[in-house]
């Protein structure tokens, strides 16, 4: 079977983990700090906090941006549910913006629409999470706009593009957002094993996410509110917080992986071309990519045209993986898990992505894939198409 996607671990790799596994720290050492400032200036933002997971990363995110209990937050259907959940984790209400037919991002255009009605309603967001889906840079630009008209605070979901950028700016450095959050996972561009990372430009957005992750703790005098400050052992718990602390094996294999980030993206934006010329003409939506932007392609997801193909999205993904392809589908649409639909979403509310996921299929790309494994994954499916049609 092909995987959809995969870790792409070399010996170097191995050395850094080994290294640490043979120095005097284990979990949060010296080399946590030197992989936030590594990927701090990789996208040009002030500050990185590290933590053990990206849903760890948008939790203290959406905390240290103010979202409780009676707080809204918006985000996309098209997502992995960690990107609703957060606001959960706050005790907020969630809610969604359709998306993009384009782009499958966040529609500017539904968004705008949202806003306005909830205005006057007077039930605006307190925080919107736009998703950098596949790869694929979100129009900050705009949403950044429409956030000092309505006021909300802007989470950028990039679990899936660190190495991307849009007009030359790259993706993380919080220009139009208040906070960007990156994922580590095994099968993203680059991994620490597990892992994510939270960037800002504010210092006291940066202060509160880093005692957030480690118990709501601070150990630096200057932010003490006792007067005792001067014996050692000092430390102040000064808010609930939780042990959402990267270990320095985790930090290594990472910071390990970010020497070969350009590599590694200009190789999955290859993979990407050669998927395009192979599949141009079959009945079939492909990536869309805005001229401005430069995808990372943490996934490349096609989508069946249901207007042309006689196939079934369910025929041609069970053939793909009939015959070795490991396809996946991202995303089943976050409002109708059971979950949320428990609180009150159903079919029919946002369309454009549940047509998404009624007819998305995730085809390999990543790292370890070969052009020969490529040209097996096209050749299939095209049979795929013909056979089941």
């Amino acid at each position: 079977m092909i995987p959809y996607g995969r870790q792409d671990i070399v010996e170097s790799d191995i050395n850094a983990v080994v290294e640490v596994l043979r120095s005097d720290f284990l979990t949060q050492g010296p080399v946590v700090p030197r992989f936030e400032n590594a990927v701090a200036e990789r996208v040009k933002a002030r500050h990185a906090i590290a933590v053990n997971s990206a849903t760890s990363a948008l939790h203290i995110a959406c905390l240290a941006l103010g979202l409780g209990k009676g707080d809204l937050l918006w985000t996309v259907p098209n997502t992995f549910v960690a990107s609703a959940n957060c606001g959960r984790h706050c005790g907020a209400d969630v809610s969604f913006v359709d998306i993009d037919p384009d782009t499958w991002n966040l529609s500017i255009a539904r968004l705008r629409e949202k806003l306005e009605l909830a205005k006057k309603e007077k039930r605006l967001p307190k925080v919107v999470v736009p998703v950098h889906f596949a790869g694929q840079p979100t129009e900050q630009g705009a949403i950044w706009e429409l956030s000092q008209e309505y006021g909300f605070k802007v989470l950028e979901d990039a679990s899936h593009s660190i190495g991307a950028s849009r007009s030359g700016e790259p993706v993380g450095s919080c220009r139009w957002s208040h906070i960007t959050v990156f994922s580590f996972h095994p099968v993203k561009i680059i991994t620490s094993g597990e892992g994510g990372m939270a960037l800002t430009n504010d210092e006291e957005l940066a202060d509160r996410m880093r005692m957030l992750r480690s118990h709501g703790i601070t150990r630096d005098p200057a932010h003490f509110r006792s007067s005792d400050q001067a014996a050692r052992w000092y430390y102040e718990q000064q808010m609930l917080g939780f042990n959402y602390r990267m270990t320095d094996i985790h930090a290594a294999l990472g910071l390990s992986q970010l020497m070969r980030l350009d590599t590694n993206s200009e190789r999955r934006n290859a993979l990407a071309e050669q998927y395009e010329v192979a599949l141009k003409g079959l009945s079939l939506q492909l990536p869309h990519v805005r001229p401005q932007n430069r995808s990372a392609y943490h996934l490349y997801v096609i989508r069946l045209d249901r207007s042309t193909s006689a196939a079934s999205h369910r025929q041609v993904f069970n053939e793909l993986r009939r015959m070795g392809i490991g396809v996946n589908l991202h995303y089943m649409p976050v409002h109708l898990q059971p979950y949320y639909r428990a609180l009150g979403f159903s079919p029919g509310q946002f369309p454009e992505a549940e047509a998404h996921g009624q007819s998305a299929i995730t085809l390999p790309l990543h790292t370890r894939l070969t052009d020969v494994m490529l040209d097996q994954v096209t050749e299939c499916v095209h049979k795929a198409l013909r056979c089941v049609a």
